[in-house]
């Protein structure tokens, strides 16, 4: 079973809706190299400007991006070529996340290949520590751009720094 650490960027607050604009993902290993990016055309007429500008993208730029089936079918193939065994889905805010990963993924395809569940990693941080009130965002090393490729990355950092320095027991393949 691979890690796989997702962030997505949106135009509104919920799938269907509103649209994801795009979203990044990273095996969660040591080298973190094997990435994806995805970006998708809007699925409805409905958008909040401010939530599309916290993407870095115009409208008018993401009415030119590919067909959001073609790209949860990449992302499918993806997952299936770089995650041994079932990928495991993990964020920073998987509630958030995890929504728009699903219901893509069921909406266009069928299915979804991480299943039905997901792990949040600021919750993990918090247990780890103890403190509901800590935050895992000094353990990145990549600066949180809003380019979901970038701040999937860096929460995978934080990740391997839990596992490495903090001890966490979790299996990485």
């Amino acid at each position: 079973m691979s890690i796989i650490m997702v962030d997505i960027e949106s135009d509104g607050p919920i799938p269907g809706d509103y649209s994801m604009v795009s979203f990044g993902a990273v095996v969660v290993e040591e080298s973190l190299s094997k990435t994806f990016y995805g970006k998708l055309k809007p699925i409805s007429d409905k958008w909040i400007q401010e939530a599309l500008e916290v993407s870095g993208h115009t409208r008018e730029e993401v009415l030119s991006f590919s067909e959001p089936v073609e790209v949860m079918n990449e992302f499918k193939v993806w997952l299936n070529e770089n995650s041994n065994g079932n990928p495991m889905f993990y964020s920073d805010n998987n509630g958030f996340d995890w929504q728009f990963i699903n219901w893509y993924f069921h909406h266009f395809l069928g299915e979804n290949p991480f299943g039905f569940s997901s792990s949040n990693l600021g919750s993990l941080y918090k247990g780890m520590v103890s403190d509901t009130f800590k935050n895992f965002k000094h353990l990145t090393r990549t600066k949180h751009t809003h380019n979901p490729v970038d701040d999937a990355i860096g929460n995978a950092e934080a990740l391997l720094h839990m596992k490495q320095e903090m001890g966490l027991k979790i299996g990485l393949k």
